[in-house]
């Protein structure tokens, strides 16, 4: 539906809280325009409230329609289109917030306004977050600069930008000492600005040409302020003119310091350490994410231009033992489901059965194109797909999940079963919604100790009939928050659990039942982030780690992940997968590698993955985690004991294997003494046998993933860390 948002002299914000009419003041005309009258005029890429935004704001002396304008980062597939019908006043402000953008800002982004027509209207590039935002000042006409503070909606803060960051008031080195700080680009001369304590008497004055630099500390020493400080005082930073721009008491000593938490822009508290000249040391700074547990190369593992850009949410359904399973992937643009198999080098669609392009979705009525943005396998080995929107009328949030049969021999897929949670969950933007989705079966949540947040007890699902055996787990962009779902047969639904995994934007979900862990991973937004949930104490999911996307891929934008089983376990790692939105470099599917933990069973019962059908080949379903038989004919049929010719077609040249064999489908020996060829323990199958890399001087053939593609080989840089749980050891 359109709204009409016009405002006079004040502000129109778009986003999850509606319409908002902020108070503000007309503007004269600038002495000189960017390109129309309407510019971008403030910019908040880190820790707004609720998250990112971009302000326009209309410095000539006519009111300007701006909907149907775009907004865009420094990708041209990041485009936010401005609702019909938002009008902003002469002077007057819009915000268009980040459930509205779609997608967040990065530490070094820009912004780009267009009309309609795609004329590039005014731009601006950063490299780093500012510490406040950054926005014109004089505002509305001069240049971007970190301002003083956030004026979201009204009149950019363009004073000096020069505050008090950290003071020593005992046992200083060589004594006492003033910290200001300046979040700008530019130097700031404060020649003339006055530091008092609590006595008026006691004042130091900037010498003529004392000038804060750029983004930099300035420390005034006891020796030049004339002065010391007690252990119960007042530090006051003033202008020239007498103005007080900042202060701050105490009553005694800080063990340390007192400091600016976050540096620069935070209320004051006791510092972890003296920083003296330097970004001050907090206790509860947020800590930089861990490194990625397992190899640091990333590479290709789909043929060059299979897709085209849109692929988003994967989902890797194993078969129960080494063999390569199904990689279900969906494209968000032309709302298609494709079934991807190993072809023994990489990815490749399905020829059989009107697979080979992908397979048309359609909501439950038949009609519509679904935003596919997430996939999952259940445990009766349906498709579960979350949508944020129907692209055929792009400009309506509808966030619905849709049930699908796999099994389905048409081209065209119509859900048998739909729905639609747009009104249980907090609005967003139309390109905002539901990004991922997860199915966990009911038994792994009984077993883990789950609590139903409806209830406040624990999650039992005879307390919900004709739900399935499991939940659906969706995540939102727009809001960073996961939710999980019981959803009935009769389109009923309850929601059971809402979780923060402390990212900006969830875009792909992956339980992954080895470890008992829901992996929620975040975009080039937050720096390929990934945050890992288990189940606490409480029965709720909580973060127990954060982590780094690995050093050898860039900052893609990937929209879906997927974790295989131990099955594919081979040398302490397994492969993972990730699905890019923007198809970089032609490549839409990029494989790397996942230490396996070091457990003797999967925690929470084991029967599903989360991906998984669950009873695969009518196996015992407690035993693997894809229901595969237990003990030596996991891995490709073999016994578990070396005998790696056991199923393979051209094991035969392997020698005389002694090592303990994994069972690779080739039937080869991982740790046997060589073949004919003189690589170390690896045969040459062909067909579906699964190509070899060495780690550390041992042949690790992994199922499904591209180890030798485009003339390199994946091959990790550093010792493998084993991991037991969510702990590392190096070995």
């Amino acid at each position: 539906m359109s709204v009409r948002r016009s405002i006079s002299a004040g502000i129109a914000v778009a986003g999850m809280g509606g319409l908002v009419s902020l108070v503000g003041s007309a503007l004269p005309a600038p002495a000189q325009e960017p390109p129309g009258s309407v510019v971008i005029n403030e910019i908040e890429s880190s820790g707004g409230d609720p998250g990112d935004w971009v302000e326009l704001t209309n410095t000539g002396s006519d009111s300007v329609d701006v909907g149907g304008w775009l907004i865009r980062d420094e990708k041209d597939d990041h485009v936010s289109v401005i609702p019909d019908g938002t009008v902003i006043e002469a002077g007057g402000y819009y915000v268009h917030e980040r459930a509205e953008l779609g997608f967040g800002l990065g530490g070094g982004d820009m912004v780009r306004l267009y009309t309609p027509e795609e004329t590039l209207v005014d731009a601006y590039e950063w490299q780093t977050h500012a510490p406040t935002t950054y926005g014109r000042c004089p505002d509305g006409t001069g240049e971007f600069t970190a301002t003083t503070s956030v004026t979201k909606g009204e009149p950019n803060d363009c004073d000096t930008a020069v505050r008090i960051n950290e003071i020593e008031s005992s046992g200083g080195n060589p004594d006492d000492w003033v910290e200001l700080v300046n979040p700008r680009a530019e130097d700031e001369d404060i020649s003339g600005f006055v530091i008092r304590d609590d006595d008026d008497s006691h004042t130091w004055i900037a010498p003529a040409g004392t000038f804060v630099p750029a983004g930099g500390h300035l420390v005034v020493e006891k020796s030049d302020l004339g002065f010391g400080l007690g252990g119960g005082d007042a530090v006051r930073f003033f202008s020239p003119d007498g103005e007080l721009l900042d202060s701050y008491a105490w009553q005694s000593h800080a063990p340390t310091t007192y400091g600016r938490c976050p540096d620069g822009t935070g209320e004051f508290a006791t510092t972890a350490e003296p920083t003296k000249a330097a970004t001050n040391s907090c206790a509860d700074d947020p800590q930089p994410p861990a490194p990625w547990p397992g190899g640091s190369d990333v590479a290709p593992a789909d043929q060059a231009e299979t897709f085209d850009g849109d692929l988003s949410g994967l989902d890797y359904e194993p078969t129960g033992d080494a063999e390569p399973g199904v990689l279900w992937a969906v494209d968000n643009g032309r709302g298609l489901l494709h079934r991807l198999l190993w072809d023994g080098s990489v990815w490749t669609p399905d020829s059989s059965d009107g697979w080979s392009a992908g397979k048309t979705l359609r909501y439950a009525d038949g009609a519509g194109t679904p935003d596919a943005e997430g996939v999952t396998v259940t445990g009766d080995g349906s498709i579960v797909v979350g949508t944020e929107r129907d692209n055929d009328a792009g400009g309506t949030s509808n966030m619905t999940v849709l049930k699908y049969r796999a099994d389905d021999a048409q081209t065209t897929l119509t859900a048998e079963m739909e729905w639609d949670l747009t009104s249980d969950l907090p609005a967003t933007g139309a390109n905002a919604g539901i990004e991922a989705v997860e199915w966990i079966s009911d038994s792994t949540l009984v077993e883990l100790g789950f609590v139903d947040e409806s209830t406040g007890q624990p999650y039992n699902p005879q307390d919900y009939a004709g739900h399935g055996d499991g939940v659906q787990f969706i995540g939102i962009e727009g809001t960073g928050l996961v939710y999980g779902y019981v959803l009935m047969d009769d389109g009923g639904y309850q929601r059971v659990a809402e979780i923060e995994p402390g990212l900006g934007a969830v875009m792909g979900l992956d339980y992954d039942a080895d470890t008992a862990t829901l992996w929620a991973i975040c975009d080039d937004g937050c720096e390929g982030r990934s945050s890992l949930l288990q189940i606490g104490e409480d029965g709720s999911f909580v973060v127990v780690d954060q982590v780094a996307r690995p050093d050898g891929m860039a900052n893609l934008n990937n929209e879906g992940f997927t974790t295989t089983p131990v099955e594919l376990c081979v040398d302490g790692v397994r492969p993972v997968y990730w699905a890019d939105d923007g198809d970089t470099d032609g490549h839409s599917v990029r494989a790397g590698t996942l230490d396996c933990p070091d457990i003797s069973e999967p925690p929470g019962g084991g029967d599903e993955s989360g991906d998984d059908t669950g009873d695969d080949a009518g196996n015992d379903t407690g035993d693997d985690t894809g229901g595969g038989n237990d003990g030596g004919d996991d891995a490709g049929g073999g016994d578990d004991a070396g005998n790696g010719d056991e199923t393979g077609t051209d094991g035969g040249s392997d020698g005389g294997d002694a090592g303990s064999d994994s069972g690779g489908p080739d039937g080869t020996g991982d740790d046997g003494s060589g073949d004919a060829n003189g690589e170390s323990g690896t045969g040459d199958a062909s067909g579906d046998s699964l190509p070899d890399t060495g780690v550390g001087g041992a042949a690790l053939p992994i199922a499904g993933l591209a180890l030798a593609l485009i003339g390199g080989t994946l091959v990790a840089g550093d010792a493998i860390r084993r991991r037991s749980g969510l702990g590392t050891e190096s070995v």
